[in-house]
């Protein structure tokens, strides 16, 4: 088990071992696009971090978990203080491995597998983690899959866009004042969003809206100040859409993730 910090890069693929685990308390962390020859479980018992692949972005608050393939791009921004667990796995040493990126749910025994893997002795002998290791591919395997990603248009005009959007935390706007601020036309608009990220723009900036949201809530924001953040008509207004879209009431999430 190694310590990491947010001003230094680990790379798995430097330590000869099946299984490599890390754990550590990482404040604003941006790893950078990166990859690496061994498949990568990301996981954060507190904090919430997000994750940017080239055609992708996804969320991760404390009850879920990515799992990322061997030799993708991607990158991992911690915004305040996560504790980081990362478990790398040699795909020589078990195949076959999932093949896609993948955000799944993580119920009490998944925890307790990652958090003991992560901090497991690099040097322990391969025949004391075969039982822990059926059993957390057992639950990685049945593990429900949450749609928290959001797949990213490739169009170089939005891509300069949302770049500007992010870089000032700035609001995703409503269509009408997207094409404004892009100079193109709302039905231009809706038909590449539709193309490239299979979802229109109102749809896509919902969805973009509930990560948002996550992410907020995650890092111990009020309900109160979310819905204003993200502009809402009302808490009850942002409630509503966030029980719709996850199936539990913000204050629910919150005492989930806590």
């Amino acid at each position: 088990m190694a310590f990491i910090t947010g001003q230094k890069l680990f790379n798995p693929d430097t330590i000869d071992n099946a299984v490599v685990g890390i754990a550590a308390d990482v404040a604003k962390h941006d790893s950078g696009m990166h990859h690496h020859q061994k498949a990568q479980l990301l996981y954060a018992p507190s904090g919430c971090m997000s994750i940017t692949l080239d055609n992708m972005q996804c969320v991760l608050p404390p009850t879920r978990a990515a799992w990322i393939p061997a030799g993708i791009d991607h990158c991992s921004i911690m915004r305040n203080v996560v504790a980081y667990r990362s478990v790398y796995f040699d795909p020589a040493s078990f195949q076959p491995l999932p093949d896609k990126l993948k955000v799944v749910s993580v119920n009490g025994l998944l925890r307790e597998l990652i958090e003991r893997m992560a901090f497991w002795p690099w040097d322990m002998p391969n025949r004391e983690q075969q039982t822990l290791l059926a059993l957390f591919w057992q639950e990685l395997a049945t593990a429900p899959v949450e749609q928290l990603t959001l797949p990213k248009p490739q169009d170089r005009r939005l891509q300069r866009w949302l770049s500007s959007l992010e870089q000032h935390n700035e609001l995703l706007p409503t269509l009408n004042q997207a094409a404004k601020n892009i100079g193109a036309s709302e039905k231009t608009i809706s038909r590449i969003f539709s193309k490239e990220t299979g979802m229109p723009y109102q749809a896509w900036r919902q969805q973009w809206r509930l990560m948002k949201a996550i992410e907020l809530l995650a890092e111990k924001h009020q309900v109160s100040d979310v819905a204003s953040e993200l502009d809402f008509s009302s808490d009850s207004a942002f409630i509503s859409f966030f029980r719709q879209h996850t199936g539990e009431t913000p204050n629910k999430y919150i005492r989930e993730t806590r």
